[in-house]
């Protein structure tokens, strides 16, 4: 089994992260003697970031680390003791936090894997089991998953413009503190990225690291020739120059410079770095001046407020940029800093019902109404070619088996057009992680999780977002309605 990152990195478990209502909750469960009710609860989100037509899956792989070091330590159990009500006493009583030192995690938990392309209102994760378990673990499952699911979405429009070019994610210094550095790297290389300069992250996740020198090490020299001949001197496997310091065309004749004596010792100038300035039309003048020289492989990089917009300006510009660093507005999503992301009760029983009851949330916003049931979804397939995505309750069918489950009648509806479609090949997208609280998932290295969102992104290159269906099966729409009108 793989190890959990979590502890590695914060020396404790994440059991307390988690809102105090999730909590008080818990704990008016426990006193109304609901602790032992099973039910259904989904992650998903409302509405795509970005303005983009999909998002990318992310954040899986810490959601089973956290899983599996769920449990409320001595020192857990001490500061809830401590906490006090509005009367002065304490918060919560002593058999509650009886039942929580007793806690054991055993809910059955199925996830779409990460790197996999969804749409709004689709249940990424869902997880079934001991109704206070299920509510506990909500603040948790979204702080890891909507960010993580932002920045890999970010990333992958970003490479997606660079088409075949490197992307770099520079963004550490940037970040919205350790965490948010550290997750945006890994779901910025999961979104396509192909490395990072954060050292950490890359230890922790086997990222590739990349990364040459700044301003400071060419202004701590009396010129450039010498702050380059140095950095040569000391790291003649990795020299990409930053040339702009002070005047970047001069800058690149220098490196020039150095790059001849680099070859001489059987080395070579691997590239030059432009961090400000017109980069459409230094990058034009420098690979000229490169090309005339004999650098025609020495890579031109550009670093400086770049994202999915600017690259695609300079390249319409004719810019001879071959990697690009992008920093500030990846790993802050930049344009949009938050997720929509939320986790809603589908279906509850209690300990002596066989049936679930169907739970819906209403709001005068149509986007805010949840969809009722134990929540499934299907992609359906034409010619290999994704054509539409149906949402359906795994409570529809016979005797709930699983083998029953591409066996849907092929009707769907389509902001409530009902659309029959022809039997083709369906795929589940949830995926089983848990199993009554073990470890059922083989999880994938995280360059197979990359490879995973650069091949649903060529998948999905020919097809329509914006006219892409994703829609209810026909007996969960009936059912919705049915609740609605009952409420």
């Amino acid at each position: 089994m793989k190890k959990s990152i979590i502890p590695t990195l914060y020396k404790h478990n994440l059991t307390l992260l988690t809102d105090l209502y999730q909590l008080t909750m818990a704990n008016g469960y426990w006193k109304n003697e609901m602790y032992n009710h099973e039910a259904v609860f989904h992650l998903f989100y409302r509405k795509n970031p970005f303005k983009n037509g999909f998002a990318i899956a992310a954040g899986l792989e810490q959601v089973i680390s956290y899983f599996q070091d769920l449990r409320f330590e001595v020192e857990d159990i001490r500061y809830l003791a401590n906490l006090k009500g509005a009367d002065g006493k304490a918060l919560f009583d002593e058999t509650f936090l009886n039942y929580l030192q007793r806690f054991k995690f055993n809910c059955v938990i199925d996830a779409v894997p990460e790197g996999t392309v969804v749409f709004p209102h689709e249940p990424l994760i869902r997880i079934k089991g001991n109704l206070i378990q299920a509510q506990l673990v909500e603040t948790a499952l979204l702080t890891m998953v909507n960010f993580q699911k932002l920045i890999a979405t970010k990333a992958a429009r970003i490479k997606k413009v660079a088409q075949n070019d490197s992307v770099l994610e520079f963004g550490l210094r940037r970040a919205q503190g350790i965490d948010g550095g550290i997750t945006a790297s890994r779901a910025a290389y999961i979104g396509g990225c192909d490395g990072t300069s954060n050292v950490l992250a890359g230890k922790l996740f086997d990222i590739p690291v990349k990364g040459t020198h700044a301003h400071s090490w060419v202004m701590a020299f009396d010129n450039e020739v010498a702050a380059f001949s140095a950095y040569a001197n000391a790291m003649p496997n990795n020299c990409v120059f930053l040339v702009d310091t002070y005047d970047t065309i001069e800058g690149v004749k220098y490196a020039i410079e150095v790059g001849k004596t680099l070859r001489q010792q059987g080395k070579d100038l691997l590239g030059i770095r432009l961090d400000s300035g017109d980069l459409a039309a230094l990058s034009i003048e420098a690979r000229k001046i490169l090309d005339a020289a004999g650098f025609e492989k020495t890579a031109i990089i550009a670093s400086n407020d770049l994202d999915e917009y600017r690259i695609q300006t300079l390249k319409e510009k004719g810019a001879k940029i071959t990697v690009w660093g992008v920093g500030t507005r990846l790993v802050t999503a930049f344009d949009q800093p938050a997720l929509g992301g939320v986790y809603k009760l589908g279906a509850i029983k209690s300990q002596t019902e066989t049936d679930w009851n169907y739970k819906i949330k209403l709001s005068e916003n149509p986007i805010k109404v949840s969809n009722p049931g134990v929540l499934q979804v299907k992609r359906i397939y034409k010619d290999n070619q994704p054509i539409a995505d149906a949402i359906y309750s795994e409570t529809d069918f016979v005797n709930h088996n699983p083998e029953n489950r591409n066996q849907i009648q092929q009707i769907i509806s389509f902001n409530n057009e009902l659309i029959e479609v022809e039997q083709l090949e369906q795929k589940n997208l949830l995926q089983p992680i848990f199993r009554k609280g073990e470890l059922v998932y083989k999880l994938p290295t995280i360059h197979q999780i990359r490879q995973h969102t650069l091949s649903q992104i060529a998948i999905f290159k020919d097809v329509v977002i914006d006219d892409y269906k994703v829609g209810l099966e026909h007996r969960l729409n009936e059912r919705k309605i049915e609740l609605i009108n009952r409420n």
